[in-house]
């Protein structure tokens, strides 16, 4: 459902969010490891996060990244998949045609629309501290 750019995106904003509410900052090889993501790849989307102000960078020898706490509970779910996918996740045919709309549907329109109203309300809904916790507490896992 998400790019495996997203996916990773995701992982990773969970994953700094959580060393951030213990006061770490931490830098791209430890990121890469922790999500099991190629470091060139966690990299670009590490600067994508950056730049679309999910996460925070400091340069230097003990730089890396890191999101203000009172941050971490204002950022959604539907931020970090905007900022990697933008809203393609909403739009474009479930079975991958052209042209698909209300008016020369596919066979799968209407019922991709109920998933994608619900699929937007939880993550417009989930924030980044919820998913942070759930790892921090032992409920939830990024790397197996």
């Amino acid at each position: 459902m998400f790019s495996k750019a997203c996916e990773y995106g995701i992982k990773a904003s969970i994953y700094v969010a959580q060393q951030s509410l213990q006061g770490n900052c931490v830098n791209l090889k430890t990121v890469a490891k922790e999500i099991n993501s190629p470091e060139a790849f966690t990299a670009k989307i590490l600067q994508q996060l950056v730049k679309n102000k999910i996460l925070d960078s400091i340069k230097g020898a003990k730089g890396g990244f890191l999101i203000e706490e009172k941050r971490i509970n204002q950022i959604q779910l539907g931020d970090i998949v905007y900022a990697i996918d933008g809203d393609s996740i909403y739009t474009g045919c479930g079975l991958g045609l052209k042209e698909c709309n209300a008016r020369k549907p596919c066979p799968v329109h209407h019922k991709i629309l109920i998933v994608r109203k619900e699929l937007k309300n939880m993550l417009k809904n989930t924030s980044l501290f919820e998913l942070a916790n759930g790892l921090e507490i032992g409920l939830t896992y990024l790397n197996r």
